[in-house]
């Protein structure tokens, strides 16, 4: 069973160092015979420079590659910024076919894809920061300015209305993902 594991293609999940999935994949594609995907995502998110646009692995450290086992397996592993081929038990374990192509189809068929967060009147958000942390209320408006929201919340015994960012929201529902501009 062994011998026609090692040398079936199929997909395997490499292991790299942080924040070197895609230099790793990128390296990795090539006349070896391996095919590589590293899905990423695009989002924003408030710093002290104010909001700016992130690019990171969908599965941070992790990639996914196909591959002949046994013709390219030393390549894979000695490649530029990885750790290692994951396996279970000292057993390779493969990806279905069928979960990389649902994958790439979640992902609209490209590498990176943005992420925005949708907030309306009526949804259901958690605060993130600030003193009242954890605390979940219901979008009142949406307010002009920096991205700011009214939310209600139960406090005290009585309804309060807090003016907070966006950013400081966590919303109950699936963030929108959409293919981010080249």
């Amino acid at each position: 069973m062994k011998e026609k594991k090692e040398n079936t293609l199929a997909w395997y999940v490499v292991h790299t160092r942080p924040k070197c999935e895609h230099i790793a994949a990128s390296m990795m594609a090539g006349p070896e015979g391996v095919e590589t995907y590293c899905p990423r995502i695009r989002f924003q998110k408030s710093t002290r420079r104010g909001k700016v646009w992130f690019v990171e692995a969908l599965f941070p450290s992790y990639f996914f590659a196909r591959f002949i086992p046994s013709e390219s397996m030393r390549a894979v592993k000695y490649s530029q910024s990885v750790i290692r081929v994951v396996d279970f038990g000292g057993s390779l374990t493969s990806v279905p076919d069928r979960a990389i192509a649902e994958l790439k189809a979640e992902m609209h068929d490209v590498e990176i894809c943005e992420v925005l967060v949708d907030v309306k009147v009526g949804d259901t958000v958690e605060l993130t920061e600030g003193p009242m942390r954890g605390l979940k209320g219901i979008v009142n408006a949406m307010l002009s300015g920096a991205d700011r929201v009214r939310v209600l919340l139960e406090f005290l015994g009585r309804e309060n209305a807090v003016e907070v960012p966006l950013s400081k929201i966590l919303t109950e529902h699936k963030p929108r993902a959409v293919v981010a501009p080249r």
